[in-house]
């Protein structure tokens, strides 16, 4: 099985790309993020036409998760499941793929340490914790994926000083990220890559991309089962190139049978 995150910034402006990327990559499971449509908008018969059954979680303008999937899509909770407190966007939806429990999140940014979207990022990430206990279980296929908006650690910053004071980096984000990952995930890109310098997203903006200047925000937290069969993973940077790129690259994971 093959899963897939990306941040698409747009999916009305990025799905040729999307539809192009498909055609290559062959992903079983792919989740988007930053979708920016309504459900009502969302091209679900475009990728009917590549061969996956899809979800989407979306209000409009702003945010949206989805999942696409080559096997059935079933049991699917958008946002956080009932008992916590309900998420005024849409950056949560999960569903079962060929056997394993799917969540597409789009972390919020945080914008500023102090602030209140800092506070709110932090209270998401502990609803995500709380989310997976009440709906999933760590000693089955579970996979936890998408823009996370938190660099783990230094070493997935271009230069931890310019990050001093800003958000992505702070020990709480990383440590609500922790406490996320010790309900039983691990970050299945670092299960075969230990390498520096290897990051997910670059800033439109000074040739951020050109430089290397980049994070590692996107993520693939997968359970204990899964981890076990990790054989592959990869960040596409070839699909970060081009016309209209999307400001991340999509991140992809593979596990044997």
């Amino acid at each position: 099985m093959r899963i897939a995150t990306w941040n698409v910034n747009s999916l009305n402006v990025r799905l040729p790309r999307v539809e192009e990327w498909i055609g290559y990559a062959h992903p079983d499971v792919l989740c988007l993020q930053e979708t920016k449509l309504a459900d009502t908008a969302f091209p679900g018969f475009a990728f009917e036409a590549l061969g996956y059954q899809s979800v989407h979680h979306g209000g409009g303008r702003w945010n949206g998760v989805a999942i696409l999937s080559r096997m059935p899509i079933s049991d699917v909770v958008y946002g956080f499941c009932e008992g916590l407190e309900a998420d005024p966007d849409a950056r949560l939806v999960s569903a079962t793929c060929g056997g394993v429990r799917v969540s597409s999140v789009y972390v919020p940014n945080g914008r500023s340490l102090g602030s209140e979207h800092y506070a709110y990022k932090l209270s998401w990430l502990d609803r995500l914790r709380r989310h997976l206990e009440a709906t999933a279980d760590a000693r089955t296929p579970v996979a936890v994926c998408g823009d996370f908006n938190v660099a783990p650690e230094d070493r997935d910053v271009w230069n931890p000083a310019r990050f001093v004071g800003s958000t992505h980096v702070s020990e709480p984000e990383r440590a609500a990220l922790a406490h996320l990952q010790a309900w039983g995930l691990e970050d299945a890109f670092r299960l075969r890559h230990q390498e520096d310098r290897l990051y997910t997203y670059w800033d439109y903006r000074a040739g951020d991309f050109h430089q290397h200047r980049g994070m590692r925000i996107d993520l693939v937290l997968v359970s204990r089962p899964m981890a076990e069969k990790v054989t592959y993973a990869l960040v596409d940077r070839f699909a970060r190139k081009g016309k209209l790129p999307s400001d991340h690259a999509p991140l992809l994971v593979d596990f044997e049978d």
